[in-house]
């Protein structure tokens, strides 16, 4: 396993987590303290924020899980990758983006630019 295959693994981790205690540890696991996230619908920095963010999308989309959509790529210290938003009722994929990672030499993510390819009434 490649070292942008582990820190996606972190990622899906932390944004699969549910409970404030586990997304706390699965965030701090997958970013750097002072991690930044961008995308179309926010831009935060830090673990507090990461995990705002997450919690947010739980409360909006209850149940549902991230999975990566195809296999992760990257080179130097950049790792790209799809995902897909699935739901439990019918395993329907309402929102699917595209992110785009930095890593920091301890191998968690210092940056994420992500991109929206599919968002429900869009």
């Amino acid at each position: 396993m490649t070292a942008y295959d582990e820190a996606v693994q972190r990622y899906f981790a932390a944004w699969n987590s549910t409970g404030a205690q586990e997304r706390a540890k699965a965030v701090a696991a997958a970013f750097t303290a002072d991690a930044r996230y961008t995308d179309p619908l926010a831009e935060v920095h830090g673990h507090e924020g990461l995990a705002a963010v997450i919690g947010g999308v739980h409360e909006q989309f209850p149940g549902f899980r991230f999975r990566p959509a195809g296999t992760p790529d990257g080179h130097h210290d950049l790792a790209r990758f799809g995902w897909e938003l699935v739901s439990p009722a019918d395993g329907s994929a309402p929102v699917a983006g595209f992110d785009v990672v930095r890593l920091a030499e301890d191998g968690r993510i210092s940056s994420v630019s992500g991109f929206l390819d599919r968002v429900p009434g869009a």
